[in-house]
């Protein structure tokens, strides 16, 4: 085998201007797809980031049918003191599951005692929605943050208190309806402004927990959903359908499902971003196998037709088919190896480039956000190794009619 890789090296020596050309070829497509790959991937990590770590969570629990009424944020399809209990009974049993955040949605009044308008609101219990979407304090452009929120203080979209000229420190007065159409009001201290992001609820105000219970006068705890952070984004493909499948098993004494489990894809339209950047990778994967396979086999073809007499000699002095074979698989093997290393080493450079740019980005209403693409060894290894198949692939059609060649006939050849 030795030998063979050693005449391998030598033919594509011997012809150096097509070598060049072709592990030109395949180097500009690896590194194209390998840099592809990394900004993408950064970008959708970013974006995927930005909505689950400032806002959503990985997964969210409701009552079953409130998903539906969302845009209303209903009051009666609330989760009770015993759902809680069950619900976190339930989250307990997953290693997965990093924290989890109860949340009261709701829409109140919103005065500076001068104007009147709406806001959505979301009651939190502060130290365990800080640990749920821990990107959330980063979004407060204005006041103190060392801790999100206490009792009596608001968080007031970036908007809306720009345009109801509120400051920080300033007292409002917030107005809402409960479920039973009891009108009840409370004043707030502006504890700080909150930066507006793109996504449901990305422009919602924050409140306590308690204060949220206190202005709807809840007699007892009740929320509207509850946010669950997993420790690793990747384990939600496993972790999702474990908790979805337990939870929704629950039913009421009427044999009706209790509660209903969303991934963040079910709950923003940036999901079929995300799924068309999976597309697009995988296009891109294509071109590449497609590149390679092109160049491999046009180089072969015309390595094998201009080397006929060659492989009549080889073939006439006792050379098997076998052997023949294994030469001219060697040399696209040879050639595939070359491209990859050599793309796979540009692409490394380009990125490092990149990082070390600090290319800034606008997405949605976050502004100068960093372009950091990196890519994974399991990319790097799975891209070489396909890129090394197709090569050898290609080469396996000019290659066995090589091997195939009469020999009285190939030395007849001019």
């Amino acid at each position: 085998m030795g030998n063979i890789i050693k005449i391998a090296l030598r033919n594509l020596r011997r012809y150096q201007r097509r070598t060049l050309l072709t592990a030109t070829l395949i180097t500009l497509g690896v590194s194209a797809v390998l840099l592809f790959l990394a900004i993408s991937g950064s970008f959708k990590a970013m974006m995927v980031g930005q909505i689950t770590d400032s806002m959503l969570g990985h997964l969210q629990i409701h009552g079953k049918g409130y998903l539906a009424s969302i845009d209303t944020l209903p009051l009666n399809r609330t989760l009770r003191e015993n759902q809680m209990a069950q619900v976190e009974k339930a989250l307990g049993k997953y290693p997965a599951v990093a924290a989890y955040s109860p949340r009261i949605k709701l829409g109140a009044m919103f005065s500076n005692f001068t104007e009147t308008t709406n806001i959505r609101l979301n009651g939190v219990d502060p130290q365990r929605e800080v640990r749920t979407v821990p990107q959330l304090l980063d979004r407060v452009v204005q006041g103190p943050k060392d801790e999100l929120l206490r009792r009596g203080e608001i968080l007031v979209p970036e908007l809306l208190a720009r345009g109801m000229g509120v400051a920080v420190g300033e007292t409002i007065v917030l107005v809402a309806t409960n479920k039973d159409g009891s009108v009840n009001g409370q004043s707030f201290v502006v504890r700080g402004i909150i930066e507006g992001v793109t996504g449901p609820g990305g422009r919602d105000g924050y409140i306590h927990l308690e204060d949220a219970s206190a202005l709807l006068r809840m007699e007892k705890p009740e929320i509207s959903e509850i946010a669950v952070r997993l420790h690793d984004p990747a384990q939600l493909a496993a972790t999702f359908p474990a908790v979805k499948k337990q939870l929704e098993s629950i039913r009421n004494p009427s044999g009706k499902p209790l509660f209903e489990v969303h991934s963040w894809q079910d709950l923003t339209p940036f999901a079929h971003i995300a799924n068309m950047i999976d597309l697009m990778t995988l296009f891109i994967k294509i071109m590449l196998v497609v590149i390679v396979l092109v160049s491999i086999m046009n180089v072969m073809v015309m390595a094998v037709y201009e080397r006929i007499h060659e492989i009549g000699t080889l073939a006439a002095i006792g050379t098997g088919p076998g052997k023949i074979l294994a030469l001219f698989l060697a040399e696209g093997f040879l050639l595939g190896l070359l491209g990859t290393l050599v793309g796979i080493a540009l692409s490394l450079v380009s990125i490092a480039a990149l990082n070390a740019a600090r290319i800034s980005f606008n997405f949605g209403q976050q502004k100068g956000l960093i372009l950091q693409p990196s890519i994974t060894l399991a990319d790097i290894v799975s891209i070489g190794l396909v890129v090394i198949a197709i090569a050898v692939l290609g080469s396996l059609q000019p290659a066995s009619k090589a091997a195939r060649m009469d020999p009285i006939t190939a030395l007849r050849h001019v």
